[in-house]
Order: C-alpha cells, then sequence, then structure tokens
C-alpha cells in the first residue's frame, strides 16, 4: 500500500501570499479520484441546492424551519405557493441520521422519496414533511402530523398499516384534495391569466380574417371600378350589393371565413360597414399615391386638369400626373379629384398647389 503524503490533501500557498488570506481546507476535492461515489453525489446535490436557495433567499427551504403557509399575508400566500411549487419539495441527499425504537435503529430512506413523491425531508428536525399538505394548509384542516411537527417513526413506514400511506387517504382526504391543487398550479398552461392569454389571441386571429376579407372584397370592387352598395342590404334580401355578396362568396369557399362572417361575427366587430368600406378604400388610395411618387423621385413631370360636375350637382377637379419612370416608360397615373367650390382659374390652381405640395412634388419639375 503506497504512502500519502500531505501534499494530497493541502495545497501549496504562494509566498507572497500574506497570512490573513492563506486558508486551508481537509476537505478532499469532490473531483479527487479517491473520493467515494457517494460523497461526490451529496456535493453536487448541495452545490444544486445552494444555487436554488441564492435564486430564492426570501423562501426557506427546510420543512422544519418555515412558518405554515396560512401565517403569511393573504394577498401574499399565493404568490408564495407558486414560488415554492417552482422550487418543488425538499428531498436532500445525505446521511440520514439513525433513530433508535427499542432495540432497533431505523433511519429515513433517499427511495421513499420515489414511492410518495410529496414527501419532503427536515434536516433541522429530522422528520418527514407533506409538500402539498403545507402548500395548501388551513388553520381549520391542520395537518400538524405533516406539516409543522415532522413524522419520524421510520420503523412503521414498510408495515402494512403505513403512517405515510394512511396520510394518502382516500380520493376525497385532504392530502389528495391537496395534491390535486399542487398538480393544477403546476400546470402552467391551465392557469387563468394563461387562459386569457390564449382566448386573447383566438379573438385578434379571428377579428384579423374578419378584416382581411373586407379588405380583398374593397381590392376587388375598386379593381373593376364597382358600385360597392346594394338597394337593400338587409338580411332577408336576394341581393345585398356586391361588397356583401363578395364577402358571403369568400364565406362559402373557406368554411374558416363562413364561421366568423356575417351574422356569425360578433356584432361591434363584423368590418362591413359602409364607414369601414371608406375607412380601407383611404388607406389604400394613399398606399397607391405613394407608390406612385416613389416613382416619379425628383424627375420632370406634366400635369393634366379638368374639372366636371357630378350627379349632385358639385364641382369637382382630377389631376393626372404624366411622367417617364426608371424604365424609361411614360406613365399616365391618375392622382387626385378634389371637390372645388368653382372652376375659376386662381381656384384650380390653389387646389393644384395643395395636392403637389402634400405630396412633396417641386412646382419646378412640371
Amino acid at each position: 500500500m503506497s504512502k500519502r503524503k500531505i501534499n494530497n490533501y493541502f495545497s501549496r500557498k504562494d509566498n507572497d501570499q500574506s497570512t490573513n488570506n492563506q486558508s486551508v481546507s481537509n476537505d478532499p476535492s469532490p473531483s479527487s479520484p479517491n473520493v467515494p461515489l457517494e460523497t461526490k453525489r451529496m456535493n453536487l446535490v448541495h452545490e444544486v441546492v445552494d444555487t436554488i436557495e441564492s435564486n430564492y433567499p426570501y423562501y426557506e427551504r427546510d420543512p422544519g424551519k418555515r412558518p405554515v403557509i396560512w401565517q403569511y399575508p393573504c394577498d401574499k400566500q399565493d404568490e408564495i405557493r407558486r414560488e415554492y411549487v417552482g422550487i418543488g419539495p425538499y428531498q436532500p441527499i445525505y446521511n440520514y441520521p439513525l433513530v433508535d425504537f427499542k432495540q432497533q435503529r431505523r433511519s429515513f430512506q433517499f427511495s421513499w422519496f420515489i414511492k410518495f413523491p410529496w414527501l419532503e425531508f427536515s434536516e433541522a428536525k429530522e422528520s418527514a414533511f407533506c409538500f402539498p399538505c403545507y402548500l395548501f394548509d388551513t388553520p381549520s384542516l391542520q395537518q400538524k402530523k405533516f406539516t409543522v411537527e415532522g413524522f419520524k417513526n421510520w420503523k412503521r413506514v414498510n408495515c402494512k398499516n403505513c403512517p405515510l400511506k394512511r396520510h394518502e387517504g382516500e380520493i376525497n382526504s385532504h392530502h389528495s384534495d391537496s395534491m390535486q391543487k399542487w398538480e393544477s398550479l403546476k400546470n402552467v398552461s391551465q392557469h387563468i391569466d394563461r387562459k386569457i392569454v390564449k382566448e386573447s389571441e383566438k379573438v385578434v386571429k379571428q377579428n384579423r380574417l374578419l378584416l382581411k376579407t373586407s379588405i380583398r372584397a374593397v381590392w376587388w370592387l375598386a379593381l373593376q371600378g364597382c358600385a360597392f352598395r346594394g338597394h337593400d342590404e338587409s338580411s332577408s334580401s336576394h341581393n345585398r350589393g356586391n361588397f356583401l355578396e363578395l364577402v358571403n362568396f369568400q364565406a362559402e369557399l373557406c368554411k374558416e371565413i363562413g364561421d366568423i362572417v356575417l351574422s356569425k361575427a360578433a356584432k361591434n366587430a363584423k368590418y362591413i360597414a359602409p364607414s369601414i368600406q371608406q375607412e380601407i378604400l383611404k388607406i389604400n388610395a394613399n398606399l397607391v399615391r405613394s407608390k406612385i411618387r416613389d416613382e416619379i423621385e425628383d424627375a420632370k413631370f406634366c400635369i393634366l386638369v379638368d374639372e366636371a360636375t357630378d350627379e349632385s350637382h358639385k364641382t369637382q377637379m382630377t389631376l393626372v400626373l404624366r411622367y417617364v419612370d426608371v424604365d424609361g416608360v411614360v406613365r399616365e397615373r391618375f392622382m387626385e379629384v378634389v371637390a372645388v367650390d368653382d372652376t375659376n382659374s386662381i381656384t384650380l390652381k390653389t387646389q393644384i398647389c395643395n395636392i403637389l405640395s402634400h405630396h412633396k412634388l417641386l412646382v419646378e419639375n412640371m
């Protein structure tokens, strides 16, 4: 057997270090091959526990030291429960102390954590506790043996009348109720706030599909130059106008659209009102004008102006731009139609200047 030297257990310190800062340890390094496997596991577990405790500094891990849950302020109890559920039951791994039972000595077994996953062990009281019963304990249904005092009668655990199994009780027992609440609290996807978020996301998705359906109908009617409104747009009408009939046509082609539009949509979110149609048209018109402006850039351009009176006897002025785009192609784009009080040259000039300045088109390039 080889002799071991003191350097196997102590590390040499530099001479320039002060005496106050020097420290030696007679604990073998966890990475040393001479350290038993059980010691390595214990050191690793303690490191994990220390990490958890550093992340949750305000919560006592040892069940024998922490106060009962109902002693906390009412507005803090749910928050504390969620934190403890996130940490989980305290199940340390170390050399559990032996307890004398008449002429026998028994100790807590780590395998019981697997058999009873709700079990906790207190190093302070050297006793076992119930994690879910602690979380949902109340003054009227207090489980003192497994939440305050602790259980340590290890001799009877493997007996036929096991106290741990008796604590679990029937389906309607306090422990079973606490277990169900613990499982529900662990299942984050079932929390009410997550449910609300999911419902909100569903409503947003439906509203977007409704709006896309109306936008497609507006695009098609504007492209074809068709009228939007009908003479009779009531639900009993056989022809409700181009816009509503086009929306209904999309609903017949796509079941996903058919389940949410027109009569199946919410009364305050149908997206088919005339004001909605006008707003969609206005947004699209602005996008088209921006595209035309991007095509012109700083090139020279001409204007074509005309005036006419519509059926309501209102005088309107139309403005068309003629220019050469970057590809060298001559383009004529309808830009604007505005109502004017009269057709005098001063009035038309004022309106033309207003349109050009609004779109940042320089008069010098005209």
